[in-house]
């Protein structure tokens, strides 16, 4: 292989820089912060367009379908033309989808500014996974994520907060407008620190048959689709969380707008100590060892609340949901270091279809918490345990895998031995036809 642009210093070496980390993380987090920032204006929302809060979840699961498919395209060009322009591009589109919301005066004008927006959030998303992938290998990887998700869960965890006050203040639109600066200021930030990530030579050729036979490839490849399905259904309880808050803690436990916001942001602190905990912990006892963990505790804190979802009170469902929160914030980072470590030459694709699962695992997850004919508690409760175990089902066998091997790394073998000992640098084996990539015209 060719001499890469970014090989120096080496990938597995690589720092996390604040200005990348800035970057990587408000990518990651944009659509998560577009859809937070406007869930304690519901009510506001629907008074003004005289619709229902069934009608309104059209907000969510229009946005999580063109998020999902969105980003299937977008991960091929990444590979083929380079991160710089669909970023750049993505944030755009981002920044009109978010003024055509502002602007809209009916519903269904509204949730095409949503599928707008979601077409732009979903470049962000799948290129922050690739150019974290394009920058760092092994633990090095699995740290930046782990970081990255720790900085990107301040914008949707404190957003519900800020979406309370801008529309108690202002109205609902204004938060919009908000979003669309964040996009602009993200594009901003891009040009200025960090430019082109994925080198020329690394690019791979761009034909509708090959990309369907790599997704194809991809898809079948259990290192994975295993643990890329694993996290795909914990995320999915995450969105699925945001989408049934509102019913749970406003309608059934009585908290206002502003309550409600103070309670998401109060899970950043729990996202913050296992984004915190995950790399160090891993770096131990092995990347695959706590990601089963992390699910382990996820379905505890599902469990929980279920035991307490016929009559939730707040202190039962806050537990209930940091335990979840907290199993999930083991799992996401090293499950997606595992899953795209394996895959560097074709990082946005396999970023695309890691997002793809994530968001079709969302929308499917909200929409049964939405319709399912119970309380929203009692709702949530069934879509997170029912997620929890089919993904300890998944990830099972990635944690079995070649157990002995891996004491502390990533793969089959030890990526670090975490006794103080040499590092050994672990670079996972390609199937040949993943590894080459389409064959040029």
């Amino acid at each position: 292989m060719s001499a890469r642009s970014i090989a120096n210093p080496a990938p597995s070496e690589r720092r996390l820089t604040g200005g990348t980390l800035f970057l990587l993380a408000g990518l990651a987090a944009l659509g998560a912060l577009a859809t937070n920032i406007i869930l304690p204006a519901f009510p506001r929302m629907g008074a003004e367009l005289a619709v229902s809060s069934a009608e309104l979840g059209l907000l969510l699961s229009s946005f999580f379908l063109a998020f999902a498919l969105g980003q299937l395209v977008v991960g091929p060009l990444s590979d083929r033309f380079g991160r710089k322009w669909l970023v750049l591009g993505g944030l755009a589109v981002f920044a009109t989808g978010s003024v055509v919301c502002a602007l809209a005066g009916t519903l269904p004008v509204l949730v095409l500014g949503r599928v707008i927006q979601a077409l732009g959030a979903c470049a962000a998303s799948v290129l922050s996974r690739a150019i974290a992938r394009d920058l760092f290998d092994g633990e090095a990887l699995g740290r930046a994520l782990a970081r990255t998700m720790i900085a990107g869960a301040v914008a949707p965890g404190f957003s519900p907060l800020l979406g309370s006050i801008l529309s108690g203040l202002f109205g609902w639109r204004i938060t919009f407008l908000v979003v669309a600066v964040f996009g602009v200021a993200l594009a901003l930030h891009y040009v200025a620190r960090m430019g082109e990530s994925h080198p020329v030579d690394r690019r791979t050729p761009l034909r509708l048959a090959a990309v369907a036979s790599a997704y194809g490839r991809l898809a079948a490849d259990t290192r994975f689709l295993l643990p890329a399905l694993a996290v795909s259904l914990v995320i999915g309880g995450l969105y699925s969380f945001f989408a049934a808050a509102p019913g749970v803690l406003m309608n059934e436990l009585g908290l206002s707008a502003v309550q409600l916001g103070l309670s998401f942001a109060a899970t950043v602190l729990v996202v913050f100590l296992a984004g915190f905990l995950a790399p160090r912990l891993a770096h131990c006892r092995g990347q695959r060892a706590i990601g089963m963990i992390g699910l382990f505790i996820a379905l505890a804190g599902s469990i929980a609340m279920f035991a307490f979802a016929a009559a939730p009170t707040f202190s039962t469902f806050t537990i209930a949901i940091a335990l979840y929160l907290f199993g999930m914030g083991l799992i996401n980072p090293l499950g997606t270091a595992i899953a795209l470590t394996p895959f560097g030459r074709q990082a946005g694709l396999a970023s695309a279809l890691l997002g793809f699962l994530q968001m079709g695992c969302a929308a499917i997850g909200a929409s049964f918490a939405s319709t399912l004919p119970f309380p929203p508690s009692v709702s949530l409760a069934v879509v997170l345990t029912a997620g929890s175990v089919l993904a300890l089902l998944f990830f099972l066998p990635v944690a079995l895998r070649q157990r002995q091997a891996e004491p502390g790394g990533l793969g089959g073998v030890p990526e670090s031995t975490g006794r103080g000992r040499g590092r050994q640098i672990y670079r996972s084996s390609r199937p040949l036809a993943l590894q080459r990539g389409p064959t040029p015209s």
